[in-house]
Formats: C-alpha cells, sequence, structure tokens
C-alpha cells in the first residue's frame, strides 16, 4: 500500500479499461487528472524531434555556400527540394501507418531513419572525411534519409497522442494538442537560437563548427527516439485499420473508370463521382464531394508557402550581407497568436466586420506579399550601399560593406508572421471544420502537399529566373498578390457547410438506401472508419512540423 502511495505521487491509481476485443490495458494517469501519463514522452519527443529538425534546417543554407562552396541559387534550390521532399513524405508516412505498421511501429522504424540520416549529415561536415565529392554525397544522403524520417513521423506523433486519452476526455485532449503547439515552437524557438551559435562561435577543424552544429540535432533525435520507446508501456496501439486517404483514391478512381466506360445511353449522373455509386456507399461519395470543393480552394494556396519558406533561404542569405548585430528568431510566432486572438480578432468583431475564415487568409496573404515588398526595400539598400562600398575601396579606404544594420529585417518578419497568423492556422481551422470527421487525415494530407510543392515554386524560380534578388522579390510579391485575388473570388463562392448534417441526410438506416447491399456496404464501412478528426494537430496548423 505504501509503495502505492508513493507512486500515486506522481501518477493516479492504474485504470484498467476493458477494449472491445476482451483485453484489458493498464492506463496510467497524472496524479488528480485526467490526462494518461503516456502523452509526457510524446510531448518530450516532439520537442527534441523539432529541435533536431530546425536546428539542422537553421544553418544550412550557410552550409551549402560556405562548406560546400555552392552559389546562392543553387543553394537556394537544394534547401527547397528539401523542404519540398519534408511535406510529400507525410503520405507516405500515413500510409504506412494505416495500413501496415500502426502509428507506434512507424514513429519508431522512421526515426531511426531520421537518427541515421543526421549522422550521415553530420559526417558529411567533417573536412578530414573524403573530398568534396563524399562531402556531397554524403550530405545529400543524409538529407533524404531526414526527409523520410521526419516527413514520416509527421502525420503519427499528434494522432498517436491523440489515441491516448479516452473517448470521455475531449476537453483533456484539446489541451494537450495546445502543449503539443508549445513543444514544437519551443524546440524551434532554441535550436534557431543555439545552432548558429554553435556554427560560428565554436571552431573545429580550421574553420567553423558544422560538425557540431549538425551533431547536436542529431543528438536530440537520439534522446527523442529513447524517450518515445521509453513510454513503451504505457501506450495505447491501436492496429493499423485501413487507410482513408487510399480509400478516396480507389473511389475516384472507379468513378472516373465508369465514366470513361459510359456511353451515351447511361443514365446522366448529377456528379462525376456519382458513377462509383455501384461499389463504394453513397455517404463516402457525398463526404469526398464536400473534400473535394476544400482541396480546389487549395490549388493557390502554394503561392503563399513559396515566399513563407524563403526565411530559411534567400531572407537567411539577405542577412549574411548586412550588420549581423541583432537577430531576429522565431519568437515572434508565440507573441503574435495570443495577440491575434485576444486582442485583434475580438476588435475587429466588435467593429462587426464579417472577418470570415477564408477572408482571413486572403489578409494572410496580402500581409506575406507587403512582406516581400518589404524585403525588396531592404535588398535595394543593401545592394546599393554594397555598390557604394565598391567603389570607395578602389579609393583605398576601409569602409565595410556590411553597414546596414540588420534590424531593417523587422518589418519584413513581423509581416511574414501576420501572415502566418492568419493563413495557416486560420487555414487548417477552416478545412478541419467543413471536412467529414473521417476526411480530415485526407484533407491534413492536401494541406501538407500545398506547402511541398510551394517549395518546387521557389526552386524553379531560384534555378531559372535568373534575375536580381531584389527583382526576384518583388516578382513573388506580385504573383501572390495575383493569387490572393484569384482566391478571393473562389472564396466568394464558397458555400460553407457543416459536416454534422451529414448524419441527418445518411443516418443508417434501410430507408435511405435504395436497396441491401447498399445498406450492408455503408455498414461495413462506417464499422471500418474511425474518427481521427480529435487526432489532428491543431500546430501543425502553424507549419512547424
Amino acid at each position: 500500500t505504501s509503495n502505492v502511495k508513493l507512486f500515486c505521487d506522481f501518477l493516479t491509481e492504474h485504470e484498467l479499461k476493458i477494449h472491445e476485443n476482451g483485453k484489458t490495458s493498464k492506463s496510467p494517469k497524472l496524479c488528480g487528472t485526467n490526462y494518461p501519463v503516456s502523452i509526457s514522452f510524446i510531448v518530450v519527443n516532439e520537442f527534441c524531434e523539432r529541435f533536431s529538425y530546425y536546428g539542422m534546417k537553421a544553418v544550412l543554407t550557410l552550409y551549402f555556400i560556405n562548406y560546400l562552396h555552392w552559389d546562392p541559387n543553387l543553394s537556394t534550390a537544394v534547401y527547397h527540394a528539401f523542404s519540398s521532399l519534408c511535406y510529400f513524405t507525410p503520405v507516405l508516412g500515413a500510409l504506412i501507418a494505416d495500413s501496415w505498421l500502426g502509428k507506434f511501429k512507424t514513429i519508431v522504424y522512421l526515426s531511426v531513419v531520421y537518427v541515421l540520416g543526421h549522422i550521415v549529415k553530420s559526417v558529411g561536415a567533417i573536412p578530414s572525411v573524403g573530398d568534396s565529392t563524399i562531402h556531397i554525397v554524403l550530405s545529400m544522403v543524409g538529407l533524404i534519409l531526414i526527409a523520410f524520417g521526419t516527413g514520416g513521423i509527421k502525420p503519427c506523433v499528434a494522432a498517436f497522442g491523440g489515441d491516448q486519452f479516452d473517448e470521455e476526455h475531449t476537453n483533456e485532449r484539446r489541451k494537450f494538442f495546445s502543449i503539443f503547439y508549445m513543444s514544437i515552437n519551443g524546440g524551434s524557438v532554441l535550436s534557431t537560437l543555439i545552432t548558429p551559435i554553435l556554427r560560428g562561435d565554436v571552431q573545429c577543424f580550421g574553420g567553423d563548427c558544422y560538425a557540431l552544429a549538425f551533431g547536436v540535432p542529431a543528438i536530440l533525435m537520439v534522446v527523442a527516439l529513447v524517450v518515445f520507446i521509453s513510454g513503451s508501456g504505457m501506450y495505447k496501439k491501436s492496429p493499423p485499420e485501413g487507410n482513408i486517404l487510399l480509400d478516396v483514391c480507389k473511389c475516384m478512381g472507379l468513378a472516373i473508370k465508369n465514366r470513361w466506360k459510359s456511353s451515351k445511353y447511361d443514365p446522366k449522373k448529377k456528379h462525376w463521382l456519382d458513377w462509383a455509386e455501384d461499389k463504394y456507399p453513397r455517404r463516402l461519395i457525398h463526404e469526398i464531394k464536400m473534400v473535394l470543393r476544400v482541396l480546389v480552394l487549395y490549388i493557390p494556396l502554394p503561392m503563399f508557402w513559396a515566399l513563407f519558406d524563403q526565411q530559411g533561404s534567400r531572407w537567411t542569405l539577405q542577412a549574411t550581407r548586412m550588420n549581423m548585430a541583432f537577430m531576429l528568431n522565431a519568437l515572434l510566432i508565440l507573441v503574435f497568436v495570443p495577440i491575434f486572438d485576444m486582442v485583434v480578432y475580438p476588435l475587429i468583431g466588435l467593429c462587426r466586420i464579417n472577418l470570415t475564415p477564408l477572408k482571413k487568409m486572403a489578409v494572410g496573404m496580402i500581409f506575406a506579399a507587403l512582406a516581400f515588398g518589404s524585403a525588396t526595400l531592404v535588398e535595394v539598400n543593401v545592394t546599393v550601399r554594397l555598390n557604394i562600398s565598391e567603389i570607395i575601396l578602389q579609393k583605398m579606404e576601409d569602409v565595410k560593406a556590411n553597414n546596414v544594420h540588420i534590424a531593417w529585417q523587422i518589418p519584413q518578419y513581423v509581416l511574414i508572421t501576420a501572415g502566418e497568423v492568419m493563413f495557416s492556422i486560420t487555414g487548417l481551422e477552416f478545412s478541419y471544420s467543413q471536412a467529414p470527421a473521417n476526411m480530415k487525415s485526407v484533407l491534413q494530407a492536401g494541406w501538407l502537399l500545398t506547402v511541398a510543392f510551394g517549395n518546387v515554386i521557389v526552386l524553379i524560380v531560384a534555378e531559372g529566373a535568373g534575375l536580381d534578388q531584389w527583382m526576384e522579390f518583388l516578382l513573388f510579391a506580385g504573383l501572390l498578390v495575383a493569387v490572393c485575388i484569384i482566391f478571393s473570388i473562389m472564396a466568394y463562392f464558397y458555400t460553407y457547410v457543416d459536416p454534422d448534417e451529414l448524419d441527418k441526410l445518411f443516418p443508417d438506416k434501410a430507408a435511405n438506401d435504395d436497396d441491401e447491399d447498399n445498406l450492408k456496404k455503408n455498414q461495413k464501412y462506417h464499422m471500418d472508419q474511425t474518427d481521427n478528426s480529435m487526432y489532428l494537430n491543431p500546430v501543425e496548423k502553424s507549419t512547424k512540423m
């Protein structure tokens, strides 16, 4: 009894939960709360993983230029190719977790791949290991492994954390996602502060210590993996239950196939997806229609990410040509989120302005475009001063070329952060509210793909445009304004829906099905699905994933 009391200083008594399969499992809770102990391992794991990822990315562009001796355009292109791959691979991770290994094993196995990537990347940053070709090969292999690791676990960790809660503890689950969000941003802020210091202030092998700057994130990823595995005995581990994304793709494929094979004598369908009615339940088809309407709105969105993700490439390169006495960091997002939620949006509401989610996203685009307008002005100022300084050396005078203070970047960071809050967070909330419960994972994958395609746009422009940097910034700003206009027109014709109305349209009753076979398909389909809606991470709203 005394041992139990001591243990309860940290935990409540173990609760025995009876599952449908008749088995029992222990579900320890934090003492006096309904929070499972297992989530503490998941939150620490996420903090370490985000530190690892953003710490490595903080010096990646400079590593390409100063260590691999690539030109700025190639460095920018590879940086965004890597970022793009990190947002394509979550689809693969979701398929593996839902259809094969389950979330726990997927996180563990792909975290091992993640660690190997960091190790290979760190070894490639050691000058004595081979020649420049070996360094490039090791760096690229390491980045590919990291992309598969971080992208593969991205859709699994938050959902796995949500799995730990009992169904009746929905409020605790929502608060968990807020804690999860803070762990992501906490890891991001610390890493973007510490890693550049390790690179620049610590010398090794006769120069900046990139091996250490990459090695520390590698160690943090090892810690993340060890912490996650340590909680294994406390986790609820749901078996793979089939992937709704795969079902959606199959349904759409069948509809296209049947529509293509149809003749002019066949009965007409109101919607092309109705051609899949012979095999798939009508509720699923209706849900896919709802999702497609949102996915269409996603088409212009990559342009926003094309601007947003240049903070780690073009803006970093701009900063290297300025007076580095001041460094702006990721703390802005932690400051702006509560300011917008508690001050800005309530004030707008008091003014009786109907600021819908889609309107917020459009305003976020404008802020991002203004940020690049500000970056253009800074770039022109830096370029002009550099040119003047070059003329004055020619006159044998000792004048520093980088005499533009980096504080001039503050406006562009303030604007891009405001844009992130209004566009990214609102976009995920909008998508979440407009999708049926079992389709939210599909929209999560679609949202992450917009980030991936945004980085592809930067890659193409960086390699193909051949413009001066200030002209490139201005081009991106103009493109986003044009895209914002298109998006606003699309948003004007969008009709908001309530996914809960589906239960009224498609109750599980025979009266709503034309035949017994269709009823069975509906019943089987509903039995096979689980509601993952509560498990989506509201933070991946901010794309710091």
